[in-house]
């Protein structure tokens, strides 16, 4: 069962497509083919936000809405959703929406160029949280920019909403049901195919639809979040077609839990396997609140983070220092394997034909383990990773029992120190043995240099991460003057 078109809600209105490209972007679709003006480009790549929309699609029964960067989102990704613009904001009076009256007294806007997406994130996180924390706020805003106005006018905004209406009472709010059943009547349970050749896209109906779509199109480009394959289409034009949209499909944005084992289907997104991670394995909250920013996260799956291959994403080294495994399937088949083992070279992956990611097992780690992970970039938030590492240790009686490191942007691919390891493993945790170890790392690594750090900048900040774990891992004040006295 299949139809040649799309639905989904923009605004208030229906909206029926079956003349759409799979790289036609939703900003693109907002501002030629509607003339929806508000939403702004400003980097193409899911940066800065102006770009920002709410989409809000059916979970478990509930409606979520969530800011994404419609630069870099597909229309063809779009079935089934609510999208939201900032020409759809109102308040209940008919005037100013609370966010941008807010904005316009606190004088959070001066250009105004980036204020339509500061509007929009700042509407999701309100209907989120009415009343909400400045760091609440600070990462809400992490992937809107803005050159002119300075931040704190648009905080004090923030803070402010909730004095000029009550979230509950907001149209997006009060007409939820109705949108719920609008939404609910799009889903007919049939596979959608638009277009032929180099402009076709297929949206699974189901789990089995996907695996029988890419068991017969082993070619074809399998997206989710599109935080990465948006870009190949913006920044380097590439063709991406025939493209199989899978973020509608709810059985590959399942998280569970069994036996002190997280499982997670290769469509959840970095927002839905947050509470999963961040509460069992704290150490990977920070990690977790810097990637991207919110739209980021809302788009992005950790599943599509694993599949690219990408030599510096930011989930693989330390899900390959926890012993994560991932479920790979074709057709009716399916195989587990380590996920160390499936990253190859750069680029290649064990995945054959017809092959894909459908779920990921992350261990959590026994209690007395130590666990840490690190991320260097050139700026804290919303940057793209230096180098990154991942500890995972046991010590026992003073000395290493045992030990799985692994670093992104260090080779090309996610990889394990195992030279590193092997000089740790069954020592005393000392700065001597440390200090050793940190001479182990050039048999496995040979870091290149690019725009973002040199090879030597690499090969530095790796050793003293190795280093940095070990003086927290200690109490750092006072290991630190020790080290000094060391050398």
């Amino acid at each position: 069962m299949t139809r040649s078109h799309l639905h989904f809600l923009l605004n208030g209105e229906n909206v029926t497509l079956s003349d759409v490209r799979p790289d036609e972007t939703l900003l693109d679709f907002l501002r030629l083919r509607r003339s929806l003006k508000g939403t702004k480009e400003g980097c193409a790549e899911g940066d800065c936000g102006a770009c920002t929309v709410l989409v809000g699609r059916l979970s478990g029964g509930n409606l979520v809405y969530e800011g994404v960067n419609s630069c870099i989102r597909f229309t063809g990704s779009l079935d089934g959703c609510h999208v939201v613009t900032i020409e759809h904001l109102r308040g209940t009076d008919g005037g100013l929406h609370p966010v941008q009256q807010a904005m316009v007294d606190f004088h959070g806007s001066q250009c105004g160029f980036c204020t339509p997406g500061f509007v929009m994130s700042l509407y999701g996180l309100w209907m989120r949280e009415p009343n909400p924390a400045d760091a609440t706020i600070e990462k809400a805003l992490q992937g809107n920019l803005c050159r002119c106005t300075g931040y704190e006018a648009i905080m004090r905004a923030a803070r402010a909403v909730s004095h000029y209406g009550e979230a509950g009472r907001d149209p997006l709010v009060s007409e939820r049901a109705e949108i719920i059943a609008r939404l609910k009547a799009m889903r007919d349970g049939k596979r959608v195919e638009i277009g032929a050749g180099k402009e076709r896209f297929v949206v699974p109906a189901s789990l089995d639809d996907l695996a029988a779509v890419v068991e017969t199109e082993p070619n074809a480009r399998v997206v989710s979040g599109s935080t990465d394959v948006g870009l190949w289409v913006t920044k380097h034009f590439r063709d991406i077609s025939p493209v199989v949209f899978i973020g509608g499909l709810d059985e590959l944005r399942q998280v569970s839990e069994a036996d002190d084992v997280i499982t997670i289907g290769a469509g959840v997104s970095y927002t839905d396997a947050y509470a999963a991670l961040a509460g069992r394995i704290p150490a990977l909250r920070p990690l977790l609140d810097r990637i991207g920013g919110d739209q980021v996260r809302n788009m992005g799956t950790i599943g599509g983070n694993i599949a690219n291959g990408s030599p510096i994403g930011d989930t693989p080294p330390p899900l390959i220092a926890l012993g994560a495994e991932l479920t790979l399937r074709k057709g009716d088949a399916r195989r587990t394997i380590k996920l160390e083992d499936f990253f190859i070279d750069y680029g290649k992956q064990d995945r054959a034909a017809g092959e894909f990611v459908e779920a990921l097992h992350v261990p959590v780690p026994e209690d007395g383990m130590l666990f840490a992970v690190h991320k260097i970039t050139k700026r804290r938030d919303e940057d793209i990773t230096a180098v990154l590492g991942a500890f995972h240790l046991r010590i026992e009686g003073g000395s290493v029992v045992s030990a799985r490191i692994a670093y992104g942007g260090m080779a090309a691919i996610p990889k394990r120190a195992l030279a590193v390891e092997a000089k740790l493993v069954g020592q005393p945790w000392t700065v001597e043995t440390v200090e050793a170890a940190m001479m182990a790392f050039e048999s496995d690594y040979q870091p290149i240099s690019d725009m973002r750090a040199s090879g030597d900048y690499r090969m530095i900040v790796a050793r003293n991460l190795l280093m940095r774990v070990f003086l927290e891992s200690e109490g750092e004040t006072a290991h630190v003057a020790r080290y000094e006295v060391a050398r």
